[in-house]
């Protein structure tokens, strides 16, 4: 079995979390994991870096790479991934 596809919404709008949830399933409030297709993925990245408003996305999806998985981030606030020597780390905006 390959790796799942999980989204995080943060204070996002109420109409995002209906729109995912025709692909994924919601298994506690604001967190989605399912396993849509590359194309669906970015699709619904799309949407969500558009819409999210003040609140946040996060996905988190397979990925060639060392660790098997890459990271997306939109929103206000937001944790920032960086690449450290092929090693995904999470930066914390300043304020």
């Amino acid at each position: 079995m390959g790796l799942l596809t999980v989204i995080v919404l943060i204070a996002a709008p109420e109409g995002l979390r209906g729109h995912l949830t025709r692909w994924m399933i919601e298994v506690a409030a604001g967190v989605f994991v399912g396993n849509p297709s590359t194309r669906i993925r970015n699709r619904l990245w799309t949407v969500l870096s558009t819409r999210v408003g003040d609140g946040q996305a996060i996905m988190v999806e397979p990925a060639r790479n060392e660790q098997g998985w890459a990271i997306r981030t939109a929103g206000r606030d937001r944790w920032l991934p960086v690449d450290l020597d092929g090693l995904i780390l999470a930066a914390r905006p300043r304020r």
